[in-house]
């Protein structure tokens, strides 16, 4: 799909009975773009597991400071966003072109209620280009083969996988995943991530049943993991600091407060 092309019909029908990620997520940050069930689980979670707000924030917060380190101080010029979510304020194409107006941008989501709304992310600087592409993150080699009609391969790629692994529940393949799309990217690559975790230092014993609940009552089902498992997604990489830490403290200034999300920002050697 190209800039003002419609998105088409998905391979799947919008449920709106049951709570679904987006929807609720977009919730827990303020937006419209839910249902009266989406507002039900999310305020029961939010019951269970607090803290689930300011994760929701503290993601967003991390996006927009990690798109302009390597906009500006890293001469990222383009980006592969793989678990878009809904459309909302400064998406990664807004903040990177408002940088650097010839950034190209491609989105990668799978959700029905992503691709109805795919129309506020073709928007783009008229410099710059983006895309949106209806693909799983289990199938890499297809979400390769089609960003490479937009975005070229043989330079520098930012990809974008924030709160995206956390859907994948087998570890394994997780990480072959991001092993397959970080080798197919050129060197001087960067990896942005964060995934939720249930360590307790971090204050994320929470998610557990948080998390139980959420697979039992809304789609699709979701893990947390430990910072260590989460660092072998980060194997092979360079990270700059401050690490892979809580993403509401990455680069965020010494008052930030922890919450159960690790972020990082890493470079393909």
């Amino acid at each position: 799909m190209t800039e003002g092309q419609s998105p088409t019909a998905g391979p799947e029908k919008l449920n709106t009975s049951v709570a679904h990620n987006a929807r609720v997520w977009n919730y827990w940050i303020g937006g419209k773009d839910n249902y009266e069930v989406d507002q039900r689980v999310g305020e029961h979670v939010a019951g269970m597991f607090p803290v689930i707000r300011a994760v929701a924030r503290a993601d967003r917060e991390f996006l927009a400071r990690a798109v302009r380190f390597v906009t500006a101080e890293r001469g990222m010029r383009q980006f592969l966003d793989i678990g878009t979510g809904l459309p909302t304020v400064d998406n990664t194409h807004e903040i990177a072109q408002r940088i650097a107006p010839e950034s190209r941008i491609v989105y990668v989501d799978n959700d029905p209620i992503v691709l109805v709304h795919a129309r506020s992310l073709l928007t783009s600087a008229p410099e710059g280009v983006t895309d949106y592409l209806d693909a799983d993150v289990r199938d890499p080699d297809t979400i390769l083969q089609r960003a490479a009609e937009t975005l070229d391969l043989d330079q520098p790629v930012a990809l974008m996988m924030l709160g995206i692994l956390n859907f994948v529940l087998d570890t394994a393949e997780a990480r072959d995943i991001v092993r397959r799309l970080v080798a197919a990217l050129a060197p001087g690559s960067h990896l942005v991530l964060t995934h939720p975790t249930f360590d307790a230092e971090v204050g994320g014993e929470g998610n557990v049943a948080a998390m139980e609940f959420w697979n039992a009552n809304a789609t699709p089902p979701i893990t947390a993991r430990s910072r260590a498992e989460i660092a072998g997604f980060l194997d092979g990489l360079e990270l700059f600091e401050p690490g892979l830490v809580p993403c509401s403290q990455w680069r965020a200034g010494a008052a930030a407060a922890a919450v159960p999300q690790f972020g990082a920002v890493a470079v393909k050697p």
